[in-house]
């Protein structure tokens, strides 16, 4: 079963109704430039709320290693995901188990994949001057299958409820990630877009089954 992370989280409504949607993950946002932007103090109270088993993942662009283990200890987040452009000697400085996160433009874009040794490798859309992440694009889901001999592969970019489970179908990965396909505006959640995104990925995955 494809697992779901709902990104952009920046509010406890959205954070429990996503969870009750059967999320099985959240992301939170530490990078000041993007409109989902979340300060760590409420960050950590969502995550007060939040039931077990719920997987909390922090997203970070080309900051210290520092600065992420000391959010990451603050929230009491369980994964981070790097969006810059970190290399595989800074990631295993990371204290938690690291997703990094690659802007996909052609095949070249995967060939340092296998340089990192981490948790799982997310694949997202290149947009030129767009900011790392939330930009709503997509890219060739074919190249995304190609990365998966790497490691657990997580696919992102431009995901919505209507292609979601076109998408699984063709890339069978280990995880979906969405942002702006489940907003109604930017860091706020359209929560019968959510349910239908989670449902829709669920019911995906199991026709591949």
């Amino acid at each position: 079963m494809v697992c779901v992370k709902i990104c952009g989280i920046t509010n406890v409504e959205d954070a429990l109704a996503a969870v009750e949607a059967g999320a099985d993950a959240l992301g939170f946002v530490f990078y000041p430039p993007s409109p989902r932007y979340v300060e760590p103090e409420r960050v950590r109270a969502i995550v007060d709320r939040l039931p077990p088993f719920v997987t909390t993942v922090g997203l970070f662009v080309d900051v210290s290693v520092q600065t992420i283990n000391d959010i990451a200890a603050r929230c009491g987040l369980d994964r981070l995901q790097l969006h810059g452009d970190e290399s595989p000697e800074f990631c295993a400085r990371v204290e938690r188990p690291v997703i990094k996160a690659f802007r996909i433009k052609g095949a070249n874009s995967l060939v340092r994949l296998p340089d990192y040794k981490v948790s799982a490798y997310l694949l997202d859309a290149y947009v030129e001057g767009a900011l790392p992440g939330g930009t709503g694009a997509s890219f060739a889901w074919e190249l995304a299958a190609q990365a998966k001999p790497c490691g657990p592969l997580i696919l992102a970019g431009g995901l919505t409820p209507e292609n979601v489970e076109t998408a699984i179908r063709q890339v069978c990965p280990y995880g979906v990630d969405v942002s702006t396909g489940v907003e109604r505006a930017p860091g706020l959640k359209d929560h019968a877009k959510v349910r239908t995104f989670i449902a829709r990925a669920k019911r995906g995955s199991r026709d591949e089954d």
